[in-house]
């Protein structure tokens, strides 16, 4: 894959994680974020043009991708912007949801929207990022449950709309240890309960999601469209205790 990635919420772990890897491979990369002290680290390098951008923030994300689209060919986007809203339903407001759902889902559409020209003029790639409680019932995580399966839709209702010139795929991801997790985290023991609970018992790191997006922006994932793939150390679908 050559060209221009537009990668939103790059001073996170993953963002970050998947910029190192675009500028490895000699991409360019368009970095937002809203950490500013971040961002301007990130633009001080070479091959990144860094953007502050709000996803909740009207116009932020439009913007960026507009400007993005006439820096040359806009060959992948990667929405690496989400949230953890985790609350037992009975302290969960419409707020939460709204909020949530604006963020993950929202926030999503309208980035592939306002880049959707350009990516289709490069031939470009897009991946979103989902949640395993998307899939599994897990209690507390109605609100970001809720929300990440409206991506995993979205990404199906994309991937058919924007075919055959760009190609749409998400990550359904567990817990992967980033500084958005870190709340849940804190706690030693928390975190070694939680890693049990994968068969591969460990939290998840930036670099693994990023190694799938990145594969999922290139050319090797060409024939790639659609889906949603599960990188959640096995916990979506293996029961290695009785």
């Amino acid at each position: 894959m050559t060209g221009l990635v537009l990668i939103y919420g790059a001073t996170g772990g993953i963002g970050l994680a998947l910029t190192e890897r675009c500028l490895v491979r000699g991409q360019s990369v368009v970095a937002t974020g809203r950490d500013e002290t971040r961002l301007a680290a990130l633009g001080g390098r070479a091959g990144v043009t860094a953007r502050a951008a709000d996803a909740l923030v009207s116009n932020d994300i439009e913007a960026v991708a507009e400007e993005a689209g006439t820096m040359g060919a806009l060959a992948g986007l990667a929405y690496c912007i989400g949230s953890i809203d985790l609350k037992p339903l009975k302290r969960a407001t419409e707020e939460d949801f709204l909020k949530s759902y604006s963020l993950n889902v929202v926030g999503a559409a309208r980035a592939v929207k306002a880049a959707a020209p350009a990516l289709t003029k490069a031939g470009g790639a897009v991946v979103l990022f989902s949640s395993v409680a998307a899939g599994q019932g897990f209690a507390n995580h109605s609100v970001i449950a809720a929300a990440k399966g409206g991506v995993e839709s979205l990404t199906r209702s994309l991937a058919a709309e924007l075919a055959p010139k760009v190609r749409v795929n998400c990550i359904a991801l567990s817990l992967t240890d980033t500084q958005m997790a870190k709340p849940l985290l804190a706690n030693e023991a928390m975190a070694k309960g939680i890693a049990q609970m994968h068969p591969l018992p460990r939290l998840g790191q930036p670099e693994d999601a990023a190694a799938l997006a990145d594969f999922l922006l290139s050319d090797d994932a060409g024939w790639m469209t659609g889906q949603v793939l599960s990188l959640d150390g096995g916990r979506s679908s293996l029961r290695t205790k009785g």
